[in-house]
């Protein structure tokens, strides 16, 4: 079964990267909304974090919420695949589940 898991809390603000990470089982998607962007940013706290998953999960970016934040796609993570909203509704739409980590 794949699952797309979304976060769309700051890591400064929440640990939903952190229990995403811990549960999320490989092969699976995370994607990073709202202020979840500022995981994905070169030189953020979660930096190791994120480069620790990108050997089992995919993950992305919704590169519109960067752009929102005053972020261009050249402060992502090497390995982190930035995605438009018509992305979003793929990744979802090839899930069998999405979950939402708030």
């Amino acid at each position: 079964m794949s699952i797309l898991h979304t976060i769309n809390k700051s890591p400064f603000e929440r640990n939903s990267l952190d229990s995403c990470l811990r549960f999320a089982t490989a092969g699976a998607s995370v994607l990073l909304i709202e202020d979840g962007v500022y995981a994905v940013l070169k030189g953020a706290s979660a930096e190791a974090q994120v480069k620790g998953a990108l050997g089992n999960l995919n993950v992305y970016v919704l590169g519109p919420d960067l752009k929102a934040r005053g972020f261009s796609e050249e402060r992502v993570i090497e390995g982190v695949k930035v995605v438009d909203y018509a992305g979003f509704v793929d990744l979802a739409a090839e899930s069998d589940k999405v979950q939402a980590w708030l």
